[in-house]
This record gives structure tokens, sequence and C-alpha cells, in this order.
């Protein structure tokens, strides 16, 4: 614990900056128009994320385990964007780099909140596949709806917990090298980096965080569809095989799409250039909440059933208007 609380009861003065300064991509001519396709790209995630949580809600169908895990999933894309979508835009479109200390320290919250609950909802959505391909008589015992609540509930409260470890951290360092963050947020690593004191509590937290938060569920999920596949072959025939993976595909989709930039760009390291690395780690931020309702309404039969649905009902109501 002296590690962690290294300045507490001491007489200590932080030097806390009154703002930062975030620099963003650099040396890239027309670059704004990269930011205008992540506005377009913050819209698409609106609209279809909205979409997904307004059938689920009105679709009596889809009020099921997996589909309140679906819905939050939803919700954290559109949370998500919300929170760095913005703020990203105002900051590099419109040229306000400047951003206030406490300010800055709230968008990091939000954003390390958001991006840490994708990835855990991807655990959450794994295990209801898990129990329900490989043990599918006890599924409606084990997944109900009060479970997957009181799991998707603990998951947030572990997040917040975790995030606001981190963020409280951050306010012991006496940040006086400078006050210019190398990112496109207000980024933990290299917040604390710019510490003239000891920050290496803050750097044991970041590493733990990425194992709880990236490295573990990626096992867990790798391992959970070794035990699928395995699984798999035991059922009787092909048909059968098929038809029980396929309610994993949409799943699968957004395993890979949220987690291989990721691996890319911590495989490469240091071989991958500043501006390299910002684009794909921003892309890999606001790409997958955009694809998320895409793929689920794309691969997934009771979405598309809902959908057709709701449009039905909206076409009979015209046309008894018109009557």
């Amino acid at each position: 614990m002296e590690l962690f609380n290294s300045a507490l009861g001491k007489n200590i003065t932080f030097v806390r900056p009154p703002y930062f300064m975030i620099s963003g991509l650099s040396g890239i001519p027309n670059i704004k128009h990269y930011y205008v396709f992540l506005f377009f790209v913050y819209v698409i995630s609106v609209l279809g994320n909205t979409v997904v949580m307004a059938l689920i809600c009105l679709d009596h169908n889809l009020r099921t385990p997996k589909y309140v895990a679906v819905f939050n999933l939803a919700f954290v894309d559109l949370f998500g964007n919300s929170a760095l979508v913005p703020k990203v835009l105002d900051t590099f479109l419109f040229n306000h780099h400047y951003i206030s200390y406490s300010d800055c320290l709230v968008f990091l919250f939000f954003c390390y909140t958001s991006l840490s609950m994708q990835s855990l909802n991807l655990v959450v959505l794994c295990y209801d596949r898990l129990v329900a391909i490989t043990y599918p008589l006890h599924y409606q015992m084990k997944i109900t709806n009060r479970f997957m609540l009181n799991l998707i509930f603990s998951v947030w409260i572990f997040v917040i917990i975790a995030v606001l470890i981190a963020v409280g951290l951050l306010t012991r360092l006496s940040l006086c090298r400078s006050v210019v963050i190398n990112s496109y947020f207000c980024d933990h690593g290299q917040i604390y980096r710019l510490a003239c004191n000891d920050y290496s509590p803050s750097d044991i937290i970041g590493h733990v965080l990425v194992v709880l938060i990236l490295w573990l569920p990626l096992l867990f999920i790798l391992l959970s569809y070794i035990y699928i596949g395995y699984a798999l072959t035991k059922v009787a025939t092909m048909q059968e095989r098929f038809k029980a993976f396929k309610t994993c595909t949409a799943h699968l989709s957004l395993v890979a799409i949220y987690f291989i930039p990721i691996l890319i760009t911590f495989t490469m390291g240091s071989n991958i250039g500043f501006n390299a690395r910002i684009i794909n780690l921003s892309l890999t931020s606001i790409i997958p909440p955009m694809l998320n309702p895409i793929i689920y309404v794309l691969q997934t039969q009771e979405i598309k059933d809902a959908l057709k649905k709701l449009f039905k009902i909206r076409g009979q109501s015209k046309i008894t208007i018109k009557k």
C-alpha cells in the first residue's frame, strides 16, 4: 500500500496544470476530411444503435437474456461514441485543442469506461452462447433475465471502480514535464508520463487494467469457442452443428472487429508510426460501435424479423389512415 499512497499523509504540493493541449494527428494534409468521416460514422452509429435498442424494447420476443446483453452493448456503443466523437470533432475540426485539467479527467473517465464495457460485454455475450450451446437443456434455468441483469450490473460496477482508481491515481501526480498530450483524447498512458514525481502506481494500474479488460476477456472468448467447437463435434448431424454455430457468427464478427485492430497495434509496438497509431486506435474506438448494430441486423434472424414486423405495422397503419 505504501507504493500506492506514497504521497498520502505528506506535505506535498501537487503541480496540476490549468489545461492540457491534445496534439492529435500532425503533418497530414487535408486531415479535416478524416474528422468529417468520423462525423458520418458517428451519425450512422447513433442511428443504428438507437434502432437496435428500440427494437428490443418494442418487440416482446426479444426480451430474452441474450438481447438484454445486446441492448447493453448498443447502449455502451451509443454512450461511448457520444462521449468521444463530439469532443474529438470539437478539438480537431474546430481547433479547440486546449482542455482544462478537470474536464480532461472527466473525458478520460467516460472514454475508458465505455471502451472497457465494450470488451467485457463481449465476454457476457460469449458466456451466453457458451451455456446455450454446451448446456442447452439447462440454459433457461441458468441464464435468466434477472441473472443477465445482475451480471451486467456487476460488470458496470467493476469497470467504474477500476477506472475511478486509475483517475484517482492521476490526481496524485505532479504534471510538470509538459501540457501536451500526444493522442487524440485524454489518454491515461500519455497523461501519467507527463509527471515529474513517481508515477509507478499509475503505470502498474495501467498494465493491470490492460490485462483485466483486454487480454483476459480475449483469452476467455478464445477458450470458450474452443470448447464450443469441441461440444459441436458431439452433435449428431452436420446440419445441427451448422445451425448451432450460426448463432455465434454475429458475436464472432464483433470480437474480430474489436480485438484485431488492437492486437495489430500492440504487436507492431514502436514499429508503427505516431499518426498511424492514432488513426488505428481512433478507428478501433469508433468503427465497432457503428458496425455492431449493422452486424446484428444482418446476421441475427430475430432482429431481422422484429425489423420486418415494425415496418409491416407502420405500413398497415399508413394504409388505415389513408382509408
